[in-house]
């Protein structure tokens, strides 16, 4: 991706499909031999990289505008992890599962929320829209007052200008990366308990304990310490942004669910998990759908390392 290319695009695959014609050539009685089985590989190869180059995603000169930002990552590996989203079983809410969920790679994710300094950067070229919040422009000061909307556009202009491919996080990966920090909003009822009182209390009880932060306004990196993996500042009090949809699922029996998805509101986590409207910057003034909501919300990117990645960039697919 950061590598430095000599030949035009154009060329570079026209000489490509060359190779590969010439390696079908050599050996046109032998339909099983390791040049058709290139053959498309070659030209698919060809054509991804032709595609890439010219939309900009691969830098010529292998030179970003901006310096990567500070990362950590997590090794592959499993967690327990409880499904978001509201779950019904015979008409009656009930925990979302939770199981062991397999990460097959390491997850890059940035170690700071964004900050109001790179924030306002993309602002500046027009690329963003201005944020709702009074915090200053500083490089150690996370955004807040942002909406998803936002925080996919600062992805898209933070990819072109650094060079990666950046993306917010699913409700998943954002899970593995903040460890035993990440919350569990299980009430722990019964499922096969059909009393609805007993729920109501728990989940009156569960809101009455969320009160808010003693520190409202956004504070400073490493305010709020690490976790195991050296994730900073999250579950302070500022609720982070993510690319799952909220959705309601109706257990039933055999194994079988059946799940409506609502895509124009998505799952904030932070002390508890969160759904929001895309469009929302500031979850105190409404958009939460349920509970007590988020002080205020921000966000962190992955970097896509996926060797598919910037093809789906360049079709707006990330």
């Amino acid at each position: 991706m950061h590598g430095v290319l000599d030949e035009h695009p154009v060329d570079f695959l026209s000489n490509s499909l060359e190779i590969a014609m010439s390696g079908a050539i050599l050996t046109p009685r032998q339909p099983n031999s390791v040049g058709s089985v290139l053959l498309p590989l070659v030209l698919i190869s060809a054509l991804s990289a032709a595609v890439v180059i010219q939309s900009g995603i691969v830098r010529m000169s292998g030179v970003a505008d901006l310096p990567p930002p500070q990362t950590i990552s997590v090794a592959a590996g499993r967690f327990a992890y409880r499904q978001p989203g509201e779950f019904y079983r015979a008409g009656y809410a009930v925990d979302g599962p939770k199981a062991d969920y397999e990460m097959t790679s390491p997850l890059t994710i940035m170690k700071y929320q964004v900050s109001t300094k790179d924030y306002d950067a993309c602002v500046a070229d027009g690329a963003c829209p201005a944020r709702e919040s009074a915090t200053p422009s500083r490089s150690d000061m996370p955004v807040t007052g942002v909406s998803h909307d936002d925080a996919t556009m600062f992805a898209r202009w933070f990819s072109k200008k650094s060079g990666g491919i950046w993306r917010l996080p699913s409700d998943v990966e954002l899970a593995f990366a903040a460890g035993q920090k990440f919350p569990d909003d299980a009430l722990g009822i019964d499922p096969d308990n059909r009393n609805p009182a007993l729920r109501w209390l728990a989940d009156y009880e569960r809101e009455a304990a969320r009160k808010r932060s003693k520190e409202p306004a956004p504070l400073a990196y490493g305010s709020f310490g690490e976790n195991e993996h050296g994730l900073a500042d999250f579950a302070g009090n500022i609720w982070e942004w993510t690319t799952t949809c909220n959705r309601r699922v109706d257990l039933v029996k055999q194994g079988q669910e059946v799940t409506t998805e609502a895509c124009g509101v998505y799952i904030t986590a932070g002390k508890h998990r969160s759904p929001l409207s895309s469009f929302i910057r500031d979850p105190k003034s409404g958009g939460c759908s349920v509970g007590v909501p988020p002080d205020h919300v921000g966000f962190r990117l992955v970097e896509d390392r996926r060797w598919y990645a910037p093809l789906l960039f360049s079709i707006g697919a990330l």
